[in-house]
């Protein structure tokens, strides 16, 4: 992102969102459990953003999964406002908003992915014009798909062994709601968004990163 000032923007609206998030959540370890990718993404995305700056669309997107998983650690997945009213316009049997959530789990680190996959020249792509006229391209889609499917999956293993490790403690970071194939439902929606993360912003990107100097 040329404009640093953007950047600081986005920056100083996500961190008034963590302390909106952080005072009197529903749950503190729920909380932290929900939060600690986020505080762990923002440092790194600082100290990387002058050796290694990311698109601007990149940038805007951490943006919005960050404030997804915020918000989801202040109320809990399934208490989340939004997924009660989707509940009842579209008269779905649960609270979606982790759905959403796993979603955008797919969606957003496809376009990290294939990013950092295109930029540091993983693959054999024509890095002068658009990766997916490639032959190559096929590829980064496969290998974006397959990366994605598979943090996916790590990161019910996490909610699997939290569960394990903080017996009733963690029922809110599983927010199972009752279905037991809340885990399979998870990475099929991460997986059909890191599919259409790359269909329909795959050009835009291979422009923005096409500028990245």
């Amino acid at each position: 992102m040329e404009n640093i000032k953007e950047l600081f923007i986005l920056l100083i609206l996500l961190l008034a969102v963590m302390v909106w998030s952080w005072i009197a959540p529903f749950d503190r370890l729920t909380w932290w459990l929900e939060a600690i990718p986020v505080i762990i993404a923002l440092p790194v995305l600082w100290y990387t953003h002058e050796s290694f700056p990311l698109t601007r669309i990149s940038y805007y997107l951490v943006f919005i999964h960050a404030v997804i998983l915020v918000v989801g650690a202040h109320y809990t997945y399934a208490r989340v406002p939004l997924g009660f009213w989707l509940q009842d316009w579209f008269d779905l049997s649960r609270n979606n908003y982790d759905r959403i959530g796993h979603l955008a789990q797919g969606f957003i680190p496809a376009i990290l992915a294939r990013e950092i996959l295109w930029r540091k020249k993983v693959l054999n792509l024509d890095h002068q014009g658009s990766s997916a006229d490639h032959r190559g391209g096929g590829w980064l889609f496969f290998l974006v798909t397959c990366f994605c499917l598979a943090f996916s999956a790590f990161y019910e293993l996490i909610e699997w062994w939290t569960a394990v490790i903080g017996g009733d403690g963690s029922l809110e970071f599983l927010g199972t709601q009752g279905d037991v194939w809340d885990a399979q439902w998870d990475m099929m929606s991460a997986l059909i968004g890191a599919v259409a993360a790359q269909l329909l912003l795959g050009k835009w990107h291979d422009r923005q990163m096409a500028e990245v100097r």
